[in-house]
């Protein structure tokens, strides 16, 4: 059996119910990538990046989280950055022949004891986000499932932070601001189930499933990346 290595944040992707399983199984076999996918935009990253910084630095030197962050519950301590790469946080099933991995954006260990995890989405917290979010609970509860079978348990929450932009033009004109355009962040908490035992183990065995098939299975119906693959190999030929 060929051993069959996932992220948590493309479980969702392969494997939620509403999922196509063609574009599963491409992706699955392509480590993840679509013909057709978005690039992710840079300055995502870089907001990403900057806000784990400003977190992690605030809490070595004071031993608190930013004043401007939201209540995640009493924090004694951060799991290091070592810990959360994804080459140290993983699990294996060894009957399916699956691995999940995973980079958690940031674990706090609390008073109890207990491990509050957390991802952040530079966005507002809209409609669409609504759309995304089985796809964000998945991440996280994959996060939490790893968890399980390393020195970060017991997981006592997940939650999402939204750093939604602060868009009203008037937040650019203070006074005392420095000279040029600027924009304000404010942080907002989304919590999440916390169900990985209930969720994860079907959906590895789904994506298992997807991946053991031999061709590339029939693609759902109004899926845009397979009408537009469609599209590439009808020109092609």
């Amino acid at each position: 059996m060929e051993q069959l290595n996932i992220s948590a944040k493309n479980l969702a992707g392969v494997a939620l119910e509403d999922a196509c399983p063609r574009c599963a199984w491409i992706r699955l076999h392509h480590k993840g990538d679509m013909p057709f996918a978005m690039s992710f935009p840079g300055i995502f990253i870089s907001i990403d990046g900057y806000t784990k910084r400003m977190v992690r630095e605030t809490f070595d030197s004071a031993r608190r989280i930013p004043d401007w962050f939201p209540n995640v519950g009493k924090v004694k301590a951060m799991v290091s950055e070592d810990e959360l790469h994804w080459r140290s946080y993983f699990r294996t099933d060894s009957k399916l022949g699956v691995t999940l991995r995973g980079q958690p954006d940031d674990i706090f260990q609390l008073a109890d004891g207990s491990f509050h995890i957390v991802d952040y989405k530079t966005a507002k917290i809209t409609g669409a986000q609504d759309d995304l979010f089985p796809m964000y609970e998945v991440q996280l509860n994959a996060y939490a499932f790893i968890a399980e079978k390393l020195p970060i348990a017991p997981v006592s929450a997940l939650s999402l932070i939204y750093f939604e932009p602060q868009t009203e033009t008037e937040r650019g004109k203070r006074k005392g601001s420095p000279p040029g355009a600027w924009l304000e962040f404010r942080a907002t908490r989304k919590k999440v189930q916390l169900a990985p035992k209930r969720r994860i183990p079907e959906l590895l065995a789904r994506a298992r499933e997807i991946f053991d098939m031999k061709t590339a299975p029939r693609g759902a119906a109004g899926c845009k990346n397979c009408e537009q693959t469609e599209k590439f190999l009808k020109v092609a030929r």
